[in-house]
């Protein structure tokens, strides 16, 4: 069977694992090359390993290519911003696993066929995966009125190209829960947790709805639903309790409230299992790509 040809640019822990994440996945998407700017990194280390190509000269190589039709960004956001404009230059589409948003944000189990046709698309951060499919589930039964999500993550699973981002990390977040979840307002409040042993990614959700005369079953189900969707693709997401409802003053006055906690566990592919942070973004972007890469496939199949 064809497949396309990829390239990861950033050989940091996220790019590790999304390499590992798609060696092990037999899928429409072959990975060609790892990129990263130093030549002694353990990513790119890995990757020699792995048989799979590696540069050490950052985006030069990927750009040469031509036959590299699709690179995950897992810089910064800052790099992204440049980046994004030359892989557009150089006709390839680009899936940003960095918060800037220079794309429309995607989420897989709720939007992941309407920007089809996108050259840059953003997956948006590792609470936003995790957070904005369970606002989504309330939100495509009863309107939500606002949406606050708590992620709690260990410490020890936060590096520094997130340290470094908090402040995009929590916009995008936010906006993902709007823009996406279709909420009318939100909130991002991310925790990281020193303990030790290190605790595994846990989200608490907060959805004040608007309407008075609800069906709470339908919103249970919706929320079961899509934390099944999800665990397609991310087999350590799971809720923690069922979803309950709580009547709470807010400044829009007394609403009803969908209280929503799960939790994520990494599969272990290159992180800790309790790095479900880390490993939902790249488990989603790897699904992101297994469809931009089929849709590749067709449209060749149409024009041959």
């Amino acid at each position: 069977m064809s497949k396309v040809k990829v390239a990861i640019l950033g050989s940091g822990n996220i790019g590790t694992d999304l390499m590992y994440k798609i060696l092990k996945n037999d899928g429409s998407m072959e990975l060609s090359l790892v990129a990263g700017i130093d030549p002694e990194s353990e990513g790119l280390h890995r990757a020699r390993e792995a048989g799979v190509g590696s540069s050490h000269e950052g985006i030069k190589d990927i750009l040469a290519d031509p036959d590299i039709k699709i690179v995950f960004d897992a810089t910064s956001a800052k790099a992204h911003i440049q980046a994004a404009e030359q892989l557009r230059e150089a006709g390839k589409m680009a899936i940003d696993l960095t918060p800037a948003a220079v794309g429309p944000y995607l989420v897989p189990p709720v939007n992941l066929n309407e920007h089809i046709e996108a050259r840059n698309v953003n997956m948006v951060s590792c609470a936003g995966q995790a957070t904005t499919p369970l606002v989504h589930a309330v939100s495509r039964v009863v309107p939500v009125h606002y949406a606050e999500m708590i992620a709690t993550v260990a410490s020890r699973a936060i590096g520094p190209g997130t340290r470094q981002n908090v402040d995009e990390f929590t916009r995008t977040t936010a906006n993902s829960l709007v823009k996406v979840g279709g909420a009318t307002t939100a909130r991002a409040i991310p925790v990281f947790n020193p303990a030790e042993p290190p605790i595994t990614m846990a989200n608490t959700v907060y959805v004040a709805i608007n309407e008075k005369d609800f069906d709470f079953d339908a919103i249970k189900k919706s929320i079961n639903d899509i934390t099944k969707d999800v665990s397609e693709y991310v087999p350590g997401y799971r809720l923690r309790t069922e979803p309950i409802i709580d009547y709470r003053d807010t400044p829009w006055g007394r609403l009803p409230v969908v209280v929503i906690m799960n939790e994520v566990e990494g599969a272990g592919d290159f992180f800790p299992k309790y790095a479900g942070n880390l490993d939902i973004m790249t488990a989603s972007a790897r699904k992101v790509g297994e469809l931009y890469a089929s849709h590749f496939l067709q449209k060749e199949e149409v024009q041959r």
